[in-house]
């Protein structure tokens, strides 16, 4: 499973994030956020990932996994190419939120390396987010030494 880099029809992304997501982004808005420098998407059936490289921070804007791809990798596939892409753009430090009460992202986010750096209140619909930072590259998966 080697996801791509997305050059495509928005739609496509966009039915991903509604199905994933309760407030799913519209074809318009992630079209928009493709359109600023530094922006990228990483793409496979079943889901995507949104980041964006300014210099040497990066951020993820959202991964997106469609329910009944969950547990299968995905989003750790999806997870490594961004990192990967944004470190080839001079990415050293990479950013994301995640909601405070979802376990799945928050372990997903713990094994490739990111540590709490922050919180912000009521930030998904009334609901806390932490802020997770890793430096790149990213530790290799079962690498424990």
């Amino acid at each position: 499973m080697t996801p791509q880099l997305f050059a495509g029809d928005t739609e496509r992304l966009a039915h991903l994030h509604q199905s994933a997501f309760a407030e799913g982004w519209t074809a318009g808005a992630i079209a928009d956020l493709l359109a600023t420098p530094g922006t990228f998407a990483f793409y496979l059936p079943g889901g995507f990932v949104l980041a964006r490289a300014t210099g040497e921070e990066g951020e993820i804007l959202t991964l997106a996994v469609q329910p009944q791809h969950r547990g299968k990798g995905l989003g750790r596939a999806l997870l490594r190419a961004a990192a990967q892409h944004a470190q080839t753009l001079g990415v050293a430090n990479l950013f994301l939120e995640v909601g405070i009460d979802n376990p799945a992202a928050l372990a997903l986010y713990a094994g490739q390396g990111f540590v709490r750096v922050g919180q912000r209140k009521a930030y998904y619909d009334g609901k806390d987010a932490l802020v997770l930072k890793a430096q790149l590259p990213l530790p290799n998966p079962g690498n424990f030494a």
